[in-house]
């Protein structure tokens, strides 16, 4: 399931995420808890949360506060602006800043992970497809923040905007990953282990000599780490995938900040 972001009214969306012209926060004293704007998000992200994306409607939101659907759509008009409106409070989760005392290289490793733990608390936020961008004042600010930590490498604009898409892209896609396995097991009532081990046994049943005709994936296979029980092995090896990968990405950005220095 994908959600494009934008998909209300321009103008009144922008005003929405903004709150252009509207005090933020206050809710509306009544006979039951106020309503407002930022009220409505939070109970949102919290259906999402909880059940997914596919979920969420305006009546589920309403339900969770007590009151029917057709009362939010005086504070939020559509779904379409609700979404853009979710992305954006959530997004406010992540740092403003990190310490770069030690270097780029550790701040962008810790926002990587932290951002990776960031999608996996609000797995829904994956459904929104970055084609376009919500536009609201906190996915800005976690912007600002990325290209403040690689402005430290001196590298210009255009390579520093390459650098970005690149950790995004990737850093959701990890992340992905982990989220359709956790959702697996609910969704078709098979566990990983279950899946893995039925599958797995069968290989050399159904294509004898499989290690001999597919040695390089043999290979890439030979050595493992896995501290033993204590850890999931799939989501250790999806933490140590995710982990080397970000390892390959810096030490190339790394190789761009040398080729960039003056000689």
């Amino acid at each position: 399931m994908v959600v494009y972001a934008g998909q209300g009214d321009a103008r009144r969306s922008m005003a929405l995420l903004w709150r252009a012209g509207q005090e933020r926060g206050e809710p509306r004293p009544g006979p039951k808890p106020g309503l407002s704007v930022d009220v409505i998000v939070d109970a949102a992200i919290e259906v999402a949360d909880a059940e997914g994306m596919a979920a969420l409607s305006m009546r589920k939101v309403g339900e969770r506060l007590g009151r029917t659907g057709m009362a939010l759509y005086t504070y939020v008009p559509s779904k379409g602006e609700l979404v853009d409106l979710m992305y954006d409070q959530a997004m406010a989760e992540l740092p403003a800043e990190y310490d770069l005392s030690g270097g780029w290289r550790p701040a962008v490793t810790a926002w990587a992970e932290q951002t990776r733990a960031f999608y996996l608390r609000h797995p829904w936020i994956l459904q929104v497809s970055q084609a376009r961008p919500v536009l609201g004042p906190n996915e800005f600010a976690a912007l600002e923040t990325l290209v403040g930590v690689l402005r430290a490498t001196g590298l210009r604009p255009p390579r520093v905007r390459g650098v970005v898409a690149l950790l995004y892209d990737f850093v959701r896609g990890a992340a992905r990953t982990v989220a359709e396995s956790r959702q697996a097991p609910s969704e078709t009532g098979v566990s990983d282990e279950e899946w893995w081990r039925a599958r797995s046994s069968l290989l050399e049943e159904v294509a004898p000599g499989f290690a001999e005709r597919y040695p390089m994936a043999r290979w890439v296979e030979s050595e493992d780490d896995w501290p033993g029980e204590d850890i999931p092995y799939l989501e250790h090896r999806v933490r140590e995938t995710f982990l080397a990968g970000l390892e390959v990405i810096l030490d190339g950005v790394e190789a761009a900040v040398r080729d960039a220095a003056p000689r």
